[in-house]
């Protein structure tokens, strides 16, 4: 038997205005007022949640594939349908924004706009519908009482990395490939390389990013990635920390390919069924609970108390941490107490995480 969701007053209400404004543009199409239904004008009925997927889409295994597992959990526990839609290649602000209100208009809710990338076009769609709630995951400027802002601390699950790579490191140089040079990746690449430094003054960070703009492919083009991760390996890197979305995949087939380290992120790479190849040689990856947090606020709708502002998700409480999967981990002489020691320093706040380089 399917498990039904629980139904709270408020959420009752939701349905009920949904079902009302429904019915109220049908009345329009009878009489000949209008030939569509208009913003505002839900389908009856309830989808559930809906999420637009950031560049590079589903099968990045990374930050997407992510998000998705948040979706198909909710699936599973709420029993609606769910939607998951995907980017269009060169696509404008114009055309996220339609995605996020076509969803709303056809009754989803909450919609969540995977990435920064959304910023603008969830406050667009959100003064639009003001009666769906809308996430969007890596952003806080979005300030509206029906949007929730699903935010990590990135800078600690790096510095953990950080850790870990210093601790693997032979040649006493590692590199970090950032797909896209903007604020958000900044965070990573300056909690790893504080991470490699606190833990050997010695080792040299290499530093690159693929790409100034996000639409100039710097999260979705392995190719760029598997060049800047044989650069970085030319000059003495054997270890190499990518925060790049799907050019992410082209790093770690790099580094195993030379039989050097390299350190996933967002998901746990060496699970992913894409990188199997490659598994080996991915020591740990620098996660963040974006299912988690998506998850979390297909929850608070259902529960009638939908999320809203700020919900930042750090080490504390899981939201963002590093793996042990690869047996290596546990290996390498020092890597695992150092990086539990971190762990316990940063939740008790003897060591503060910067957010810029």
């Amino acid at each position: 038997m399917r498990r039904m969701p629980r139904i709270t007053q408020s959420r009752v209400t939701r349905r009920c205005s949904r079902t009302a404004v429904a019915v109220a543009a049908l009345a329009l199409l009878a009489t000949g007022c209008g030939g569509t239904s208009g913003e505002g004008a839900g389908e009856q009925g309830d989808k559930g949640m809906a999420i637009a997927f950031d560049i590079g889409g589903q099968g990045d295994q990374s930050f997407n594939d992510a998000a998705y597992a948040g979706l198909e959990k909710a699936r599973a526990e709420f029993g609606y349908k769910g939607e998951a839609v995907e980017p269009k290649d060169g696509e404008s602000d114009a055309d996220k924004v339609q995605r996020l209100k076509q969803l709303a208009r056809q009754g989803y809710d909450p919609v969540v706009g995977i990435g920064f990338i959304y910023a603008n076009a969830t406050k667009e769609a959100a003064e639009a519908y003001p009666d769906t709630t809308f996430g969007i995951v890596d952003d806080s400027t979005v300030k509206a009482k029906n949007v929730a802002s699903l935010v990590f601390n990135e800078e600690q699950g790096s510095y953990l990395a950080g850790v870990a790579a210093a601790k693997a490191s032979k040649s006493k140089s590692v590199g970090f490939v950032g797909g896209v040079d903007v604020p958000l990746i900044h965070k990573f690449e300056a909690g790893f390389a504080q991470g490699v430094k606190d833990t050997d003054p010695k080792v040299k960070v290499i530093t690159q990013y693929l790409t100034e703009t996000a639409e100039e492919g710097g999260f979705s083009s392995p190719d760029k990635g598997k060049a800047a991760a044989e650069a970085q390996i030319e000059k003495g890197a054997d270890v190499i920390y990518q925060a790049a979305g799907l050019s992410g995949q082209g790093v770690v087939e790099a580094a195993a390919k030379e039989k050097k380290w390299a350190i996933g992120v967002d998901s746990d790479q060496y699970k992913q069924k894409a990188l199997g190849a490659y598994k080996e040689y991915i020591l740990t990856s620098a996660t963040k609970d974006v299912g988690g947090a998506v998850f979390a606020l297909a929850k608070s709708v259902e529960d009638g108390k939908p999320l809203s502002g700020e919900q930042r998700f750090s080490l504390e409480e899981g939201g963002v941490g590093v793996t042990e999967s690869n047996p290596k981990f546990g290996e390498i002489p020092g890597l695992k107490a150092a990086v539990d020691q971190a762990k316990k320093d940063i939740v008790a706040g003897k060591i503060k995480v910067a957010t810029t380089p």
